[in-house]
């Protein structure tokens, strides 16, 4: 007898797969293979992507993953598939903030029609700094949180807005450079979760690795519940070798430029080396309309995604 169940993969390690199937006590996870035809790279199953699961007992392993479901979107960095919001967390300090890599996950997650939250942790190690990041990037019009796991500081408020908002099947993943504190804050506002944590290096202020794998978490018992995902650790995100989106694309991910780049000059105004008389992206910086990290992010991968289409 051969019968069908849907469910969302929520872990893979070894070529088995965690499947979460809805049922009338709430869910439960099974594990099984994929189909061959899913293992190949343009088919092949990401965490997140929601599934049939085929079971026949005239199987060897009596059950099977037969098909994915068509994605809204997909991820290379974090690898992970069909997300409402993408929660990026970064440091105050140790290791000191990278915004180029803040800014380059947050224009992923514009362009793949994700929700980009920034999450500020250790603001104990420098409460100015992290409230003067908060002010950037609360300036694109994000919602910004500012945490200290150590003190116990503004995770309650993000807590509130996780429940509030991931729920009724939703997805999140915590997403951030190796060592900021990710998998300390999760614990902190799901403390169910026991996620592995580990020291920064005082030689390289790097975090070792301490999540390893993608792994989805259900946030509630309840039957509206929504998911969270944590994230492998990473130290850049990088254009040149992967297409997160296009040079044509790039504007529309930076929607605190968008908004001024048609009162340039001239009309093909690229907005990277123009001066501010000329270029009105350029002159909101000036202005202090925009922050100058936020123009230097988009220069930055302009320019890499240019040389990219001149190749």
């Amino acid at each position: 007898m051969i019968t069908y169940q849907h469910g969302k993969v929520v872990k893979g390690l070894g070529g088995l797969y965690e499947i979460r199937i809805p049922d009338s006590e709430g869910a439960r996870r099974i594990l099984c293979r994929a189909k061959g035809n899913l293992k190949r790279d343009e088919e092949k199953l990401i965490i997140g992507d929601n599934v049939t699961v085929t079971l026949d007992d005239s199987t060897p392993d009596g059950v099977v993953i037969s098909d994915i479901d068509k994605r809204k979107n997909s991820l290379i960095r974090p690898p992970i598939a069909n997300l409402d919001y993408l929660f990026i967390v970064f440091a105050a300090r140790k290791p000191a903030p990278v915004l180029e890599t803040v800014d380059k996950l947050v224009a992923i997650a514009e362009h793949n029609g994700i929700l980009p939250i920034i999450v500020i942790t250790k603001s104990d190690l420098s409460v100015e700094t992290a409230l003067e990041l908060a002010e950037i990037y609360k300036g694109v019009g994000l919602s910004t949180f500012v945490t200290s796991s150590e003190a116990g500081e503004g995770t309650e408020e993000l807590s509130e807005y996780i429940m509030t908002n991931v729920r009724d099947g939703k997805t999140a993943a915590f997403a951030g450079a190796s060592g900021v504190g990710k998998s300390t804050l999760m614990n902190a506002l799901f403390p169910g979760l026991s996620l592995a944590t580990a020291e920064i290096s005082r030689k390289i202020e790097r975090g070792r690795h301490t999540t390893r794998h993608v792994e989805i978490f259900d946030i509630s018992d309840g039957e509206d519940t929504g998911f969270l995902a944590d994230t492998p650790g990473f130290s850049l995100v990088d254009f040149e070798r992967f297409d997160f989106l296009s040079l044509d694309d790039l504007l529309f991910a930076f929607r605190d430029l968008l908004p001024f780049s048609e009162g340039c000059r001239y009309a093909d105004c690229a907005h990277v080396g123009e001066s501010a008389e000329e270029c009105a992206v350029a002159r909101a910086v000036r202005e202090g309309k925009v922050a100058e990290s936020r123009l230097a992010s988009y220069r930055s991968i302009y320019r890499v995604l240019k040389a990219k289409s001149d190749y």
